[in-house]
């Protein structure tokens, strides 16, 4: 396949944060690589780390293997802590409620928090796939707090509909949605067809 023009290339930032739900971040990674034409550039919370290492056994060399450019936390010079520098869209899988809170109330003390800050102000999307339950109020003023300056709120919360059959399946299907909601579509899951398919209108012959 010819490389696609550098104009054409789409940048999507990936954040992986200390939730539960490391494996999120991971699909997303491993789906945005396979696409020609994105560029994913990924920030990993020294938490996530953690969990990466816990829940997928995976280490943070790991996972930076599967972007093309990688930053830390406090890299806050970088280029995507500027509004100059374009980015298509910013997705935190999963997204702790710490994250969440420096996001909803713009304290932006490290690149994850800057980074999504600079999403929300140059109006690009945003996708925060919170993983936290059950919630207190706290917890759903941050969210509608995040809401209310443009983030999307997209708890990763699974579809039977799909009728999975491995965890693999849950993970990748929730995947697949949080990153067509950023305009990723290509990645997107079929679609559902309905419980009762649809009918041709009678046609006058």
């Amino acid at each position: 396949m010819t490389k696609p023009r550098e104009d054409e290339t789409r940048t999507i930032i990936v954040a992986i944060t200390g939730a539960s739900g490391a494996p999120y971040g991971v699909r997303m990674l491993t789906l945005l690589r396979d696409q020609p034409g994105i560029e994913t550039h990924l920030i990993v919370s020294r938490a996530g780390v953690l969990t990466l290492r816990h829940e997928c056994g995976l280490s943070l060399r790991d996972v930076e293997a599967l972007a093309d450019v990688t930053y830390r936390p406090g890299d806050v010079g970088a280029a995507i802590a500027s509004g100059s520098f374009h980015a298509d869209a910013m997705v935190v899988a999963p997204c702790s409620i710490k994250t969440l809170s420096a996001i909803a109330w713009t304290y932006a003390d490290d690149l994850i928090s800057r980074a999504a800050d600079v999403c929300l102000k140059e109006g690009r999307p945003l996708l925060l796939l919170v993983r936290e339950t059950p919630l207190h109020l706290g917890h759903l003023r941050a969210m509608t707090a995040a809401a209310e300056a443009g983030a999307i709120i997209a708890p990763p919360v699974p579809a039977f509909y799909a009728q999975p059959v491995s965890i693999e399946d849950l993970v990748d299907h929730t995947a697949r949605r949080a990153l067509a909601r950023v305009g990723v579509r290509e990645v997107a899951p079929k679609p559902w067809q309905g419980e009762i398919g649809g009918r041709a209108a009678d046609r006058p012959e």
